[in-house]
C-alpha cells in the first residue's frame, strides 16, 4: 500500500455564484412598490493552506476530485443568497503548484500560507442591484456565474537544511537515524529506502533538518532507479552530503568513483551548483574501511571538500559532523530574507489589452473572446428581450461593436462569443447608439423588433415620457 505520494494530479471546481432574483415588492395598497430582487451569493474557493502536521499527498491520491459549495439564489425582499462554503485543502511545506503544461503556478513555503487554486463564480445581480434612473424596474436579473474548474499538479519537494545523498546501501538511513530521532527502515540490500526520510538535529543552539534521499544510481537524473522521483528533494537544502561507502563488496567501486557519478547526475538535474557540499566516509568500523578512507581522504580534500570519516554503527565521528553542518546551516540562514514567503506566478496584462480580441473564421462568422465579454454571456438569461437587450448595450460601452465593424463585419453575420465548445452564436445587427437609450420599455429592445416608423416612435416616446411623469406623481394612467 502506498504511504509516501509527493505528486498528485487534482481536479478542482469551485463553487457557481447563485442566480440574482427578479422581484417587485408588492404590499396593501401599493401593488408595485419598485424591484427587490436580491443578489446570488458568491460560489465558494478552493484554496490550497501549508500545514506543517501534514507530509504527503496521499489523501488527494485517493480523492484526486474536489469541489467547493455553491452560493445560493438571491430571494425577494432584498434578501441576498448565502455564499458556497470554501474548501481549504491542507498541503506540506514545500508544495509546488503546476498546471498541465509545467508551468508553475504557486511555491508554497511556510506555515499558513495560501493559494486560491479555483475561484468561486460570481453571484448574479437582482433587478433591485440592476436599477437606476432610466432603467427603474428591470424585469430581469444576472445569472451566477459557473466556478472556476481545471487540472492542478501538486509536487511536493521537502522542505529541509540537510540532504543526504549517495550510493544505496552507502550508510544514509543509518546515518540520519543516529543523527536525529528519526527512525527509517535499514537492511542491507540496495533500495531500502523508498521515501525521503525527514529527521531533526539540535547541535548547541542551533536545529536543523536532514533529508535522506532514496539512493542514486547512475541515469538517476534521466529516470533510472528512484533518483528521477526524488531529486527534487535536495533542491530546497542549504548543504548536500555525498554519504561514500568504504566498505563496499562491489568491485568497480571505490568512494571516488562514486562522488564523480553521483555529481554528474546532480549536475545534469540542474539547479544545484551553489550548494555547499560536505563528503562522509561511512563506515571506518570496518578495518578495510578505515584504511580505504585514509587513502582517498588526502584526493577529496585536494579537490575543496571538507572530508569527516564517520561509522554510524559506532558512533564515530558524528558530534563533528553535526556541528559542522550547523555552522553551514546557520549562514546558510543568515545569508536569507527573514521569512521566505509563498511565490506565487504573476503574469500581466499588457497595457494596450482592450479586454477583449475579435477574429475572423470563415466567410461570415466572428468570434469574441475575452473575459468580461463571455462572462457577460454567462450571466444572461437569454429566454428574457430585456436581458438580451441589457447584455447587447454591455458589449457596446466594452467596444466590441466598433472592433466588429473594423473588422469587416456586416449585418446579418454570425458573432461567437466565447470558444469553439461553448460558445453563443447570433446573427449581428449592428446598433452605434450606446447607452440606456438603446433599451426600449420594460421587456422591449428595438435592436430585436422590426423597425418602427417615425410617428410611431413620436409616439411611443410620447407615452413613456406620460407614463414617467405619472409615476412620479404617484398615480398610473394605464390602469
Amino acid at each position: 500500500m502506498t504511504t509516501f505520494v509527493d505528486r498528485v494530479e487534482l481536479h478542482v471546481a469551485a463553487g457557481n455564484g447563485g442566480h440574482g432574483c427578479a422581484s417587485v415588492h408588492r404590499e396593501k395598497f401599493k401593488p408595485l412598490g419598485g424591484p427587490d430582487g436580491g443578489n446570488g451569493g458568491r460560489g465558494g474557493d478552493v484554496t490550497l493552506v501549508v500545514d506543517q502536521s501534514v507530509t504527503t499527498l496521499l489523501d488527494y491520491h485517493h480523492s484526486p476530485h474536489r469541489k467547493a459549495g455553491n452560493g445560493r439564489p438571491g430571494e425577494g425582499g432584498n434578501r441576498s443568497g448565502k455564499d458556497g462554503q470554501d474548501l481549504v485543502l491542507p498541503v506540506p511545506d514545500g508544495t509546488v503548484v503546476l498546471d498541465k503544461q509545467g508551468r508553475v503556478l504557486a511555491d508554497l513555503v511556510g506555515q499558513g500560507t495560501t493559494y486560491v487554486a479555483a475561484q468561486g463564480g460570481r453571484g448574479g445581480l437582482g433587478n433591485a442591484a440592476l436599477a437606476s434612473a432610466r432603467r427603474k424596474a428591470p424585469g430581469f436579473a444576472l445569472l451566477g456565474e459557473p466556478g472556476h474548474t481545471g487540472d492542478i499538479v501538486l509536487e511536493l519537494k521537502t522542505v529541509a537544511d540537510v540532504a543526504l545523498v549517495g550510493y544505496p546501501s552507502a550508510g544514509k538511513s543509518s546515518l540520519i537515524s543516529v543523527l536525529s530521532a528519526a527512525k527509517p527502515k535499514i537492511a542491507d540490500y540496495p533500495f531500502t529506502t523508498l521515501v525521503p526520510n525527514l529527521g531533526v538535529v539540535t547541535a548547541g543552539s542551533t536545529v536543523y533538518t536532514v533529508a535522506d534521499v532514496p539512493g542514486l544510481i547512475p541515469g538517476a537524473s534521466q529516470g533510472r532507479g528512484l533518483g528521477l522521483e526524488f531529486l527534487r528533494h535536495v533542491e530546497r537544502c542549504s548543504v548536500l552530503v555525498h554519504v561514500l561507502d568504504t566498505a563496499t563488496l562491489e568491485s568497480d567501486r571505490d568512494p571516488l568513483s562514486d562522488l564523480d557519478t553521483i555529481e554528474e547526475e546532480l549536475r545534469s538535474y540542474g539547479g544545484l551548483g551553489d550548494r555547499p557540499r560536505i563528503v562522509v566516509l561511512n563506515k571506518i568500523d570496518v578495518p578495510d574501511g578505515k584504511d580505504l578512507a585514509e587513502m582517498v581522504r588526502p584526493d577529496l580534500e585536494a579537490r575543496g571538500y571538507r572530508v569527516f570519516e564517520v561509522s554510524a554503527v559506532a558512533h564515530t565521528g558524528l558530534r563533528e559532523l553535526s556541528f559542522a553542518l550547523a555552522e553551514i546551516v546557520a549562514r546558510a540562514r543568515a545569508a536569507k530574507p527573514e521569512q521566505e514567503a509563498t511565490r506565487i506566478v504573476i503574469r500581466p496584462k499588457a497595457v494596450d489589452d482592450a479586454g477583449f480580441t475579435v477574429t475572423r473564421e470563415g466567410e461570415d462568422l466572428y468570434r469574441v473572446r475575452g473575459e468580461k465579454p463571455e462572462r457577460w454571456v454567462r450571466q444572461t438569461d437569454f429566454s428574457n428581450d430585456e436581458a438580451v437587450g441589457y447584455l447587447a448595450d454591455r458589449l457596446n460601452r466594452l467596444g466590441v461593436e466598433d472592433a466588429l465593424v473594423k473588422a469587416g463585419a456586416r449585418a446579418g453575420d454570425g458573432v461567437a462569443i466565447g470558444p469553439e465548445d461553448d460558445a453563443v452564436v447570433f446573427d449581428w445587427e449592428p446598433s452605434m447608439a450606446a447607452g440606456a437609450e438603446m433599451l426600449g420599455r420594460r421587456g422591449e429592445d428595438h435592436r430585436l423588433e422590426a423597425p418602427r416608423p417615425a410617428a410611431v416612435r413620436r409616439r411611443d416616446r410620447d407615452a413613456e415620457r406620460d407614463e414617467a411623469e405619472a409615476e412620479y406623481r404617484g398615480f398610473d394612467p394605464f390602469s
